[in-house]
């Protein structure tokens, strides 16, 4: 519990502390001196969160790789060259290896911390399993349960919430494949314990039969035991709970046995269609 909340809040600091580093060292760039160059491996060094999070609110993406090696190289070479004007050089003195060591500190606190869930995989969720009962309400007011997707194999997506830009652009990506589905006789449902508005506002933007389903209080989470306390950061707008769903995947046959189950312990990584709809295919649930 203290560990979830911790988490919560985070992510928004973390990314304003980097970013006043980032003009605190730009700053001593311009003042120049004899440890500019240390001044501008600090500023790299400030660069890697501020730009993945500037990234997924402007042009979102589906996942990402697990530890993001690409910007903790960054982060790397951003305290190296400090460290080499000090240590090497000497002509740097500790401020710029001081500001290039707190931001590498909040990089990797970022990827093999904050960003990991630390979750127990579901049992009720597993390959092999039946789909367990619920009933919910979607975004038109209506009650739909388990039982409505009897007979068709059924794609059961558990997000976040419409704050969450990953989750936005894996519906997105799920969307653009609503044909392929529908041909294959697929029924969708997004399930979310976010509020109705939010819920609402996700289906008018999207104009495809989908499930739009709203697990109030994130009780079938709970129950299903993919919930997590304090999931939402502290700073989002939109009337959000604290309390959400870890992203899920969950892939049924006609009969309701799962045979793909997506429980990731990363919220930056998330299956790709392709994944379970081949094992869809395989499985003879669909036709090829």
């Amino acid at each position: 519990m203290i560990n979830a909340k911790l988490k919560s809040l985070f992510v928004l600091p973390a990314a304003l502390i980097s970013v006043l580093l980032l003009f605190w060292a730009l700053y001593q760039v311009v003042a120049g001196g004899p440890d500019r160059n240390a001044w501008i491996g600090a500023a790299i060094s400030a660069v890697p969160l501020p730009f993945l999070i500037l990234r997924l609110m402007i042009a979102p993406v589906e996942r990402t790789s697990e530890n993001l090696p690409l910007l903790l190289l960054v982060s790397a070479i951003g305290v190296v060259i400090p460290a080499w004007e000090q240590f090497m050089e000497g002509v740097a003195g500790w401020g710029p290896l001081s500001v290039a060591l707190v931001n590498a500190g909040i990089m990797l606190l970022y990827v093999f911390w904050y960003s990991r869930f630390g979750r127990t995989e579901s049992l009720q969720l597993g390959v092999g399993s039946k789909l367990p009962a619920f009933r919910l309400q979607d975004s038109a007011g209506n009650e739909v349960g388990s039982d409505d997707f009897a007979g068709s194999p059924a794609v059961l997506l558990f997000y976040r919430g419409n704050w969450c830009p990953l989750c936005m652009a894996q519906i997105r990506e799920i969307v653009s494949r609503y044909q392929e589905m529908h041909d294959m006789g697929i029924k969708v449902a997004l399930i979310s314990p976010q509020p109705e508005e939010h819920t609402r506002n996700l289906a008018a933007m999207h104009d495809v039969p989908f499930h739009f389903l709203i697990d109030a209080e994130n009780k079938l989470a709970e129950a299903l035991g993919i919930a997590i306390d304090n999931g939402v950061p502290v700073g989002v707008m939109g009337g959000y709970a604290p309390n959400t769903v870890m992203p899920t995947v969950v892939v049924t046959n006609a009969s309701g046995t799962i045979v793909f189950s997506d429980q990731t312990d990363n919220y930056r990584v998330r299956p790709e269609p392709d994944v379970f709809l081949a094992i869809l295919r395989r499985s003879g649930a669909v036709a090829r």
